[in-house]
This record gives C-alpha cells, structure tokens and sequence, in this order.
C-alpha cells in the first residue's frame, strides 16, 4: 500500500498477493494473533454491549474470525464476508451462529441499508479502497461506522523492527499514514493500541510462513527467510526452544460515518 510502510501494489499485483489467502485457514487461524478488546471498545462508541443488542455488523475480509470473535463476545448480530470458501469454513466452526458469505469488500452480496458497523481488520489494503468504499457506504445505515483495523509488530522497540525486516512483514505503517476511503465517509479518525502476544520462538517460525511474502515466494527464499529467523532467535538473541516471549504489537482502528 503506497506510503503506508508496505509495497506499493498495483491493482494486479495486490490481487496476486491476496491469493496467498485462499488457502491454509487452518495454518492462518492457529499462528495470526486476535485484536486487543481496545479496538471494538473504541469503535462501538459507547453502544451497549455484553447481553444487550448493540446492532448488526459485518466483517469483511473476516478470514477465519479473528475480529468476528471480538464482535460476537459483545453482543454484535455479525456477518461474515471472506472471498476465501477455506478462511470461512475456519470461522463457521468456531462461531457457528455467524453468517457467512463469499464475496469481498467490493461486492458484499448484502442488502443496502442493512447494516450498523462494517468492519476490515488486516483486509483494508488488500481491497480497491473507491470500489470499496461505495459497496461499504452502500450497506451501512445512515450514521453507520466503518471500521479499518491493522495489527503491526511494533517496531519501535529494536528487536521486534529486526524481526520484522527479517519476516518481510510489510504492514508496517509510516507514521504519516492515513488510509484512503470514498467521499460517502465523513470524520476519518484514529485510535492506538499497544498490546503484547505470548509466543514461543517456534510460533514465530510458523507466524512467518502465513505472511503473504512467504507464501508467494519461492522454495529458495522462503528457506532463506527461515534461516535467517532462527538464526536471529536463537544464536543473536539467545531463545531456547519453548520459551515464552512477549511480543509487542501496535493495533491502529480508525473509523468513520456515513
């Protein structure tokens, strides 16, 4: 995404990146971390949760249901939208009461007006942000929020910025970055959580094989890739294997309204 610390893709390339997401929910699901309860917390805006109905939502590009999981814990009536038939088999056997449906945030196959909250965690740059942003103005109810989140390994702290060059983690935002939406949004706005993941250095090794760099690349990078790693866990910073470690991320919500 241009001048949002990743690639700049165009149109083609981003659609050929996607694709490493077609497959492996089950990889996907068990090594990506949630989202901090911060996040929804901010985004919901003061409307109920817990037992009361605070409205209907949908997650797009909801993957296997990290988000979703945050949204059904809060009382949400949620659907699920994935382009990816495996990412959404993940999310229906864990949360069986969601509804899901194959599409994109391009063209969501839901009805106009039928939504309160439309969410995109770890999906926003994969989408065409204009087509996008009109399906997505399109479903949500007049002062409806759409909701853009990111989890990022927070690279301010020195040994997680040379983890992240090491696993070509790309999503890494520039400190000016703002993220594109369409003119049917208004009041684009920013909230910052920092949070801390326990992982074992054996989960990093699998968290770098679900990023789409790894999953694109060749047999003779992707065994680069992680001999560099273990090396860097285990000889630079001295790991054990199974140790726990906490590592940091920086999760960015923004919203806006119709």
């Amino acid at each position: 995404m241009a001048g949002a610390g990743g690639p700049a893709f165009d149109d083609a390339r981003r659609v050929e990146m996607a694709g490493a997401f077609k497959e492996g929910g089950e990889h996907y699901d068990r090594v990506r971390p949630g989202y901090p309860p911060e996040s929804l917390d901010w985004l919901s805006g003061g409307r109920p949760s817990g037992g009361a109905d605070p409205g209907d939502a949908l997650d797009v590009g909801a993957g296997t249901g990290k988000y979703t999981q945050l949204l059904v814990a809060r009382g949400w009536r949620v659907t699920a939208v994935d382009p990816s038939a495996d990412m959404l088999e993940q999310l229906r056997r864990k949360l069986p009461e969601v509804a899901t449906l194959p599409g994109t945030a391009e063209d969501t196959g839901l009805a106009s007006g039928s939504v309160d909250l439309a969410v995109a965690a770890q999906a926003w740059h994969w989408c065409d942000s204009v087509a996008a942003s009109t399906e997505l103005a399109r479903v949500l109810r007049p002062g409806g929020t759409l909701g853009l989140v990111w989890n990022q390994l927070d690279v301010s702290v020195p040994w997680v910025h040379r983890l992240a060059r090491i696993m070509h983690a790309g999503d890494v935002h520039k400190p000016d970055f703002r993220p594109h939406v369409g003119s049917g949004f208004r009041g684009l706005a920013s909230h910052e959580t920092r949070w801390e993941q326990a992982v074992t250095p054996e989960e990093l090794l699998e968290l770098v094989k679900s990023r789409s760099y790894y999953l694109k690349a060749g047999a003779a990078t992707r065994a680069t890739v992680l001999g560099n790693l273990r090396w860097y866990l285990f000889e630079h910073l001295g790991h054990v294997p199974g140790e726990e470690l906490a590592l940091p991320y920086f999760c960015q919500t923004w919203h806006a309204h119709t």
